[in-house]
């Protein structure tokens, strides 16, 4: 019986398996690029900033906080 010559069910195995694989390729691809990390511009700290950063840790106390903050204002 002659079937005009087409690749039967195999064809249509490979077929569907590669179409599955490019939609999900694609899919993986516009995910990946949605979801990158977006490049953040590096933020640059005043020492003002650094050491109220300090204080409201508890690396220093008070009376150093305004002593340093006199030697920075003094600059």
């Amino acid at each position: 019986m002659m079937d005009g010559g087409g690749i039967g069910w195999a064809g249509w195995v490979i077929g569907i398996t590669l179409m599955v694989g490019f939609w999900g390729l694609l899919f993986w691809a516009v995910v990946s690029l949605v979801r990158r990390p977006k490049e953040t511009i590096p933020t640059i700290r005043t020492a003002d900033a650094i050491l109220a950063e300090r204080f409201s840790r508890g690396e220093i106390d008070a009376d150093e906080f305004e002593a340093r903050r006199r030697v920075l204002e003094a600059r």
